[in-house]
């Protein structure tokens, strides 16, 4: 959008906004919100300032759920006079008027919010009716109509100052958000039950040093690796993809002295630290708008890895090789996830997605969809750890078992998966790398339903 738009315009946007009121108050005889936003200058409305709008927005729903207060209609419009949202709710003015403030009052982008409260008869709801102080200035901090009437400061110092507001306020709640949908798709990975040889509700699957709890932990302690990965992505969005993965690099290094010190040294979710990082950062590197395409998502994952496995395996000699992964690569040409990633996680994005969402179409819960995705995962991309724990031919008749069963059973029953996880503990086996890739699925899903299902009642 971001167009400057005239008085004139200004003035009739204002009494569109009047008659609106009105007919929603003669409508519903009911509280009304009008929330819009408080923008110095000609330009009332652009991605940056309909970003923080949608923000507010979510912030009032969110409180407004968390009270258990619904609303009896809502209406929105998006125009270059500026957003404007609607809220018809039967609750005291006084009660609704107390949960705005707190809004305006509880961040610096709140300073941007103007959310106006009408009682059923019209009359305006005012912050001293609260006992409230008056608004404060968005650059010197002194009452807001002061400075106004003043003319303290000038129009363009309020217009950057408004979009440095925004534009760290964006900042701030995506990768919050980004870091809580990480952390949820590592719970919701070790919570679902059965997975052959892995840690999960029902047993520590072929592991000894670990259970459940310890990958809560983990999972717990990587909040903030998962946050500064998605600044990381934001600050270096305008450089070459592989720059901003090169910045992870020490970060994963401190991710992984985290996740150990709070296992006591169990290494839990070293392989996600590295895929859930690097997903991270891309979410942060793109525009909001992108998060709920995973293909957009897993593009620009290896566009971050461009030429990884070259790097990390050049001068790789059978003297030098040390790791399962080094000699796999060495003896066999495997790559592991670094070849996953460099190539866009085609498992994920071709096999172990396209299942879940299947069995959650076809009504399996998350859980049953989510063991599936597993198997499917297993037979899509070569698990090193699967190998590191037999040998690549155990590895390779194992996968050919998995086939022939998803052959039979696409969504296998609890019971079949019982059996299997019974049979790999046996074995001692444990596809570790296809479980991060099923957090990778996880976190996916989970951000198509949020873009897709936003709170809106």
């Amino acid at each position: 959008m971001n167009q400057p738009v005239t008085l004139s315009e200004m003035l009739d946007a204002r009494e569109r906004r009047a008659f609106r009121q009105q007919m929603l108050l003669s409508r519903y005889q009911a509280t009304l919100v009008c929330f819009t936003m408080n923008i110095a200058g000609p330009v009332k409305n652009n991605s940056l300032i309909r970003g923080g709008f949608l923000l507010g927005n979510r912030w009032l729903k969110e409180r407004l759920y968390s009270m258990n207060i619904d609303w009896l209609h809502y209406e929105e419009w998006d125009e270059p006079t500026g957003n404007e949202a609607y809220y018809v709710i039967d609750r005291p003015p006084c009660l609704i008027k107390a949960i705005t403030t707190a809004i305006e009052d509880g961040s610096r982008v709140g300073r941007l919010f103007d959310m106006d409260v009408l009682a059923s008869d019209g009359a305006k709801s005012d912050r001293t009716d609260l006992g409230l102080p008056p608004r404060r200035c968005l650059i010197c901090d002194a009452p807001a109509r002061a400075c106004a009437r003043s003319r303290t400061h000038s129009v363009e110092e309020l217009q950057e100052q408004t979009s440095q507001i925004l534009a760290d306020a964006l900042a701030e709640s995506d990768a919050q958000n980004i870091a809580r949908l990480a952390c949820r798709a590592l719970l919701y990975e070790v919570t679902t039950t059965p997975k052959p040889g892995l840690v999960d509700r029902s047993n520590s699957g072929s592991h000894r040093d670990m259970d459940f709890y310890t990958f809560l932990d983990s999972a717990s302690a990587l909040w903030p690796y998962f946050e500064a990965c998605a600044r990381t992505g934001r600050q270096t969005a305008s450089m070459a993809a592989p720059e901003t993965f090169q910045a992870l690099r020490p970060m994963g290094q401190k991710a992984e002295a985290d996740m150990l010190a709070a296992t006591h040294g169990v290494n839990t979710h070293k392989g996600a630290i590295f895929s859930m990082g690097i997903l991270c950062a891309a979410l942060g590197r793109l525009p909001r708008r992108q998060w709920r395409l995973p293909d957009a998502i897993l593009q620009e994952c290896a566009a971050m890895t461009k030429g990884l496995v070259a790097s990390d395996f050049a001068g790789l000699t059978r003297e030098n090789a040390h790791t399962t992964g080094q000699k796999l690569y060495l003896e066999h040409g495997i790559s592991g996830v670094r070849g996953q990633m460099e190539a866009g996680l085609p498992a994920v994005l071709d096999v172990g997605l396209p299942v879940l969402r299947a069995g959650i179409a076809q009504g399996y819960s998350l859980n049953d969809a989510g063991c599936a995705a597993l198997l499917a995962l297993m037979t899509a991309a070569t698990d090193t750890n699967l190998i590191a724990r037999s040998s690549l031919s155990i590895q390779q008749e194992t996968c050919s078992r998995i086939r022939e069963l998803l052959e039979q059973k696409p969504f296998p029953d609890q019971q079949t998966l019982r059996e299997l996880d019974q049979a790999f503990i046996e074995k001692n086996l444990s596809p570790g790398g296809s479980a991060d890739l099923l957090a990778v699925c996880y976190l996916l899903y989970f951000l198509e339903t949020e873009m897709e299902n936003p709170v809106n009642g």
